[in-house]
């Protein structure tokens, strides 16, 4: 092998490094440099051009710019009431100008009498030429600040840029060679350089031209590890799974769809024929389901879990919460009861000790599908009557195949929990459950592994879905159904508070309901539960003539469900509540949505408590009370008032946060992109994804490609070596 593999570099601890002691090591470790692949990972963020110096006098304004001079004076005050917080102030001389620097750093080291090489925009203040925060270097501590363009390293955990800059050159110089894992036929097609030249270019380059293509490889190289091992996930998915060939012609379907008081729409038909083909294939499903709430997942879904109950099998139905795991089993019900499938109705106390618990219940219009809910606090099924159901009775129908369709929560995997034949797994709002859950789920079925439907609410961007979901197939229901009315938002100052108040009560007035979001507070449930109940104090008070209702995460699951059950009766004509409604709420009677402090939320949150209103044939109107002071803030607000489109918001919330954030909730073991960026690299993202799984096609162990292998599991962590065969 020509040259030192990234993998093997990645074995190396950073005090290798000449330069690097015990401490410093640890300081970069708390930040994720722990290794001489970390080092050399670690790009600039800018460079000093020095071709490009400008003479103070003709430095232009408003351009990022490169200048030298003496420092003539400094100035260090510090700001009252700001802590630590210091003002310091340098002035740098050409000799024929004077520029003004300014940074707000304690720890900035500068000196009288120091040359010093500065880069930033610089600007007019009070007459005064001036730079605010730029790049300092100080000229001649290192002999490569001679050349013409000097990288300015990122800071890590206390260590400064030009530590940074001399441990990665020290690092560099015995690194190199540097072996590439790309084939070749790839570096030709897609035009990328190779990686030595890349790594060395991207840190020390003798032109700023060869910045360019050093950074296109390293990106690449970072969306094409991760476009690989999703490649060899699904790879071994396929191969080991022991799936079920379920009948997809058969009447149960087709009898269900006919039955629907409405037409499906272009995106629901496009998602149950893919669902359809995959579970006709053999192989175990894995497909992600994303849509809008209201966009007509559920029906998505029941034509799935009834493709396994016409062969034979049993559907199951995993939702995050008791709330919306009752929500889908009265859902499920109805939709079943509208296509003639409901079977008559027993009292469950009646039905034991016979024989055949279920016999002659067939229809004379055709099969009938059996339901049953399990949570930790009630079961039911729709074959007995309401109330009558018995828990130990329930697990028995569930065990012996008596039940079709099973809709639950964490119950669902319990150890008591038993399936005769698990067929088709549907969970819900998946970010809500770990992978653990959802493994657990599948190993319910004893000797092969059923098709797993995972669906969210939550809308993810198309780059999010290639780069989280990459391994699975994705289906979206991208169009709502006709008539549904859009809702409106407004955003109202805090002063005009007592418009909320007035618009709750004409739409009381008018018998519909309302729902009051509490702010934000923090990470705390505590702190939450006490904002929640001082808002239900206060629009209790304005509101006295009304009757409002509290619900927050820290109530009993009793008390919960009795406080739901009473707003979904119409019972309480306003809801005050923290985030715990965010999903699985279905109220068509509510049109009111207040979201308190609205500005703190982020704006996936805040689409999805929209939408608890405008799911009836009402007007709805949210009002995201809030008087923004960040930037991110009037963002998130100023998106959520021009459009009620979750796929485009989702776009617009991964642009303001930043994919490192949105990352944070993936799988643990794959670190955050350093240099790609999933929304502007989007292209390369395509490519990257497409050599990757084309790889793997031709070679599906990697035995060709070794060293393309070790650096998917060096660099991506312990979790992905299940990936690999030993």
């Amino acid at each position: 092998m020509a040259g030192r593999p990234l993998s093997y570099l990645a074995s190396l601890p950073t005090d290798v490094v000449r330069g690097i002691g015990a401490a410093y090591s640890k300081k970069l470790s708390s930040v994720g440099i722990d290794s001489v692949a970390d080092l050399l990972l670690h790009a600039p963020r800018r460079y000093l051009d020095r071709s490009q110096e400008f003479d103070l006098a003709a430095v232009p304004l408003g351009e990022e710019v490169t200048v030298t001079g003496i420092v003539t004076k400094v100035n260090r005050i510090r700001l009252r009431g700001k802590g630590n917080r210091m003002m310091v102030d340098g002035y740098i001389t050409d000799g024929t100008t004077v520029l003004q620097a300014r940074w707000f750093n304690p720890y900035l080291k500068i000196e009288e009498g120091w040359e010093v090489l500065l880069a930033g925009k610089a600007e007019r203040f009070q007459g005064k030429l001036m730079m605010k925060s730029p790049d300092v270097e100080r000229v001649g501590r290192e002999t490569w600040l001679t050349s013409q363009i000097v990288p300015i390293h990122p800071s890590a955990g206390g260590v400064k840029s030009v530590d940074m800059r001399k441990s990665i050159k020290n690092a560099l110089d015995r690194a190199r060679p540097i072996h590439d894992s790309l084939p070749e036929d790839i570096l030709d097609r897609l035009d990328l350089v190779d990686r030595d030249f890349a790594l060395a270019n991207i840190h020390f380059p003798e032109e700023i031209a060869d910045v360019t293509p050093a950074r296109k490889r390293l990106i690449f190289d970072e969306l094409f590890r991760l476009e690989l091992a999703l490649a060899l996930r699904k790879q071994r998915v396929m191969e080991e799974s022991k799936g079920v060939h379920h009948e997809t012609g058969g009447e149960l379907v087709k009898r269900f769809i006919a039955a629907l008081p409405y037409d499906l729409t272009g995106a629901q038909n496009t998602a149950i024929a893919e669902i359809q083909a995959d579970l006709a294939t053999g192989h175990a499903m894995h497909r992600l389901l994303q849509g809008e709430v209201g966009s007509g997942k559920t029906v998505v879904a029941a034509a799935s879990l009834l493709t396994a109950v016409q062969g034979g099998f049993q559907g199951a139905v995993m939702a995050p919460t008791e709330v919306l795991a009752e929500q889908h089993y009265l859902g499920f019900r109805d939709l079943f009861e509208t296509a003639g499938m409901s079977p008559p109705e027993q009292d469950g106390s009646a039905m034991e000790g016979q024989d055949s618990l279920f016999g002659g219940q067939e229809q004379s219009n055709g099969p009938v599908v059996r339901m049953a809910l399990v949570t930790g606090n009630s079961v039911e099924a729709n074959f007995v009557t309401a109330g009558t159901a018995k828990r130990p009775d329930v697990m028995e129908w569930i065990a012996d195949g008596s039940v079709d369709l099973v809709v639950g929560t964490h119950s669902l995997i319990q150890e008591s929990m038993s399936f005769s034949r698990l067929g088709v797994a549907v969970v819900d709002e998946q970010h809500r459950f770990g992978v653990y859950q959802r493994v657990t789920l599948r190993e319910k079925a004893d000797g092969y592994d059923p098709d797993m439907l995972i669906m969210t609410a939550t809308p993810i961007p198309r780059t999010l879905a290639m780069t989280l979901y990459g391994d699975l197939e994705v289906s979206t229901l991208d169009e709502m159904p006709p008539g549904r009315i859009p809702v409106q938002t407004v955003n109202l100052p805090k002063s005009r508070i007592g418009d909320a108040f007035d618009l709750i009560r004409r739409e009381v007035a008018a018998g519909r309901q309302a729902f009051v979001v509490a702010p934000l507070v923090d990470e705390s449930d505590k702190l939450e539960v006490t904002s929640a109940t001082e808002e239900h104090e206060r629009f209790s008070a304005e509101l006295s003539d009304l009757r409002v209702g509290l619900i927050h995460g820290q109530l009993r699951p009793g008390d919960k469900d009795a406080v739901m059950h009473a707003f979904r009766d119409n019972e309480l004509d306003v809801m005050v509540a923290t985030t715990v409604i965010e999903v699985g709420i279905d109220i068509p009677n509510a049109t009111v949505m207040v979201i308190l402090d609205a500005d703190r939320f982020g704006l996936s949150q805040l689409h999805q408590l929209r939408g608890r209103v405008g799911r009836g044939k009402y007007h709805s109107t949210c009002l995201l009370v809030a008087d923004p002071t960040t930037t991110d803030g009037e963002e998130r607000i100023a998106a959520m008032v021009a459009t009620t489109d979750g796929f485009s918001l989702a776009e617009e919330d991964l642009r303001i946060r930043g994919q490192g954030t949105v990352f944070g909730a993936r799988q643990a073991g794959v670190k955050d992109l350093k240099l790609a960026d999933i929304l502007r690299d989007y292209d390369m993202l395509i490519e990257a994804r497409r050599e990757a799984f084309a790889l793997v096609a031709a070679d599906p162990d990697l035995k060709d490609h070794p060293a393309a292998a070790e650096e998917v599991r060096a660099l991506l962590g312990a979790d992905v070596d299940w990936l690999f065969r030993s």
